[in-house]
């Protein structure tokens, strides 16, 4: 077989592997609260005691007992299961806390619904939340399938098939249609972020990536595909990324997500993503601690391709442009060394001081090219940039950084409601004068604060009068251990944000 023929077989393969639906895709549904329930229900319980209606007095007064014989205490999110009580069936009360519930609170109760024991149907009484929303049933089925994900692609032995969701409240008909012309496409742009952060590099590569944002994208309506090859790229002048690309056997590429939801006078909103499949550090080499997590490195621009997928499956009302530069960073005999010169799409030359601050080499072509290509309302750049960015803020907040404060006030209420928090950092002149190069126009790195100096290499390509904002987002894309909507491994951060702040601007 040729080299050609095998390495085509291999992508077919890979993209096959990680379009299967997620094992854990529940089959969700919406009934009236005095539905007939499951073998096993779950019910929240705010600080004061007080549960939603649905049960019968006398299933609610031997409940009561049970909750007050165990000594449980409902704080949120705190949850026990019983079994076992005389007629009923099993029983778990999740703790909703004592305040007005919002979006985010919801989907974090959702997600502790992926936590119950057991594997038969669930009923779950919407009826009696205190929320702020109008269709909590949907909000809930969001942060469950947020949640429940599993990615286990690679293992011999698949986990256990998701059991089936019952949303028993009176705002069934809404939160059906909410989570099925909404929500579901949210919750799969998520997990198929998820999924391109947790394969290893040897599967997902440019080539592979762009595959796996087209299988996805397929069929769906007024959303147009461009591919810029290795060609493409040198014609346009982009010197950064090629350079970048130069050490590995997988061509760099840039993808294009173009999104027409509203006028065709009417400017778009742009996300541009980080999209470095697999980050060695180069000839600037990184340890090897940690160094197969650099998998994940390609996480804004599943976030961008995530994100606009989700927006345009739902119809949103607005104009969206998503741009990937895509590369892997290897080191070889033709790669670039510390010390070269690139020149950049706008002609800007920039000294490379380290090949493993390469994140930067793919944004300095990919967001002047953006600007000029597409004249956006606002700018969006999302990448794992530095080190210190999570340092500062640790897996809590993505670095938010901007020219304009008001600008960076509105990120971090959206952050707030979107569940993924940002924080601001700064940039400053000092940065700009750091970056200042003996024998180029600028160098790409200049020590300390990382975070704000990599935002400051972006930010020369950015003019003044252009919205823009960087989210530096390698303290939070990958985790540790699980939070209620996010598994341990790649969290699929950044969809949540850009897919609420896509729902702010549509609104104006």
């Amino acid at each position: 077989m040729s080299l050609f023929r095998r390495r085509a077989s291999r992508l077919a393969l890979t993209v096959a592997l990680l379009t299967v639906p997620n094992a854990a895709l529940a089959d969700i549904s919406f009934t009236a609260p005095d539905a007939d329930m499951s073998e096993h229900i779950v019910i929240f319980m705010d600080d004061d005691g007080e549960r939603p209606g649905g049960m019968s007095a006398q299933m609610d007064e031997t409940l009561e007992r049970a909750l007050e014989t165990s000594g449980f205490e409902a704080g949120f999110g705190a949850h026990k299961t019983f079994y076992g009580l005389q007629d009923m069936p099993t029983v778990t009360v999740i703790g909703a806390g004592e305040n007005d519930l919002d979006r985010r609170d919801l989907h974090d109760l959702g997600g502790y619904l992926a936590k119950v024991p057991g594997d038969v149907p669930l009923t779950i009484y919407v009826d009696g939340l205190e929320t702020r929303v109008s269709a909590p049933g949907a909000e809930l089925a969001l942060g469950y399938r947020l949640g429940a994900y599993k990615f286990d692609t690679y293992k011999s032995k698949k986990s256990d098939a998701a059991r089936d969701l019952i949303f028993a409240g009176a705002d069934e008909d809404v939160s059906e249609a909410l989570l099925s012309k909404d929500y579901d496409a949210l919750a799969d742009a998520v997990n198929m972020t998820r999924d391109l952060g947790n394969a290893p590099g040897l599967d997902i590569y440019p080539a592979s990536f762009i595959e796996r944002i087209r299988a996805e994208a397929k069929g769906v309506p007024n959303l147009k595909i461009t591919v810029m090859g290795k060609r493409e790229l040198d014609r346009a002048g982009m010197g950064a990324i090629l350079g970048v690309g130069k050490g590995s056997v997988h061509d760099p590429k840039m993808l294009i997500l173009e999104y027409t939801g509203a006028g065709a006078n009417d400017a778009p909103l742009a996300l541009v993503g980080k999209g470095i499949t697999f980050d060695t550090g180069g000839i600037s080499l990184k340890p090897n601690t940690g160094q197969w997590m650099m998998k994940s490195d390609l996480s804004g621009a599943a976030a961008v391709g995530g994100t606009v997928i989700a927006a345009a499956k739902r119809g949103a009302d607005i104009n969206l442009v998503g741009v990937m530069p895509l590369a892997e960073n290897m080191p070889d005999g033709r790669a670039i060394r510390p010390g070269d010169v690139l020149t950049t799409y706008d002609g800007t030359t920039i000294e490379v001081m380290s090949t493993d601050a390469e994140g930067r080499l793919l944004l300095v072509d990919a967001v002047p090219y953006t600007i000029e290509t597409y004249k956006p309302e606002l700018i969006i750049d999302i990448a794992t940039l530095t080190g210190s960015a999570g340092r500062a803020l640790g897996d809590e907040y993505g670095a938010l950084i901007t020219r304009d404060f008001d600008l960076a006030q509105d990120m971090m209420d959206i952050g707030d409601r979107a569940g993924e928090d940002v924080w601001p950092l700064p940039l400053h002149p000092n940065h700009y004068d750091q970056i200042k190069s003996d024998i180029a126009d600028i160098k790409s790195t200049a020590g300390a604060p990382g975070a704000s100096i990599g935002a400051a290499v972006i930010g020369t390509f950015v003019e003044a009068d252009q919205p823009w904002v960087h989210l530096d987002i390698a303290g939070v894309d990958w985790r540790d251990s699980a939070t209620p909507t996010a598994p341990k491994g790649h969290a699929g951060w950044g969809v949540r944000f850009m897919d609420q702040l896509i729902r702010d601007y549509e609104k104006k």
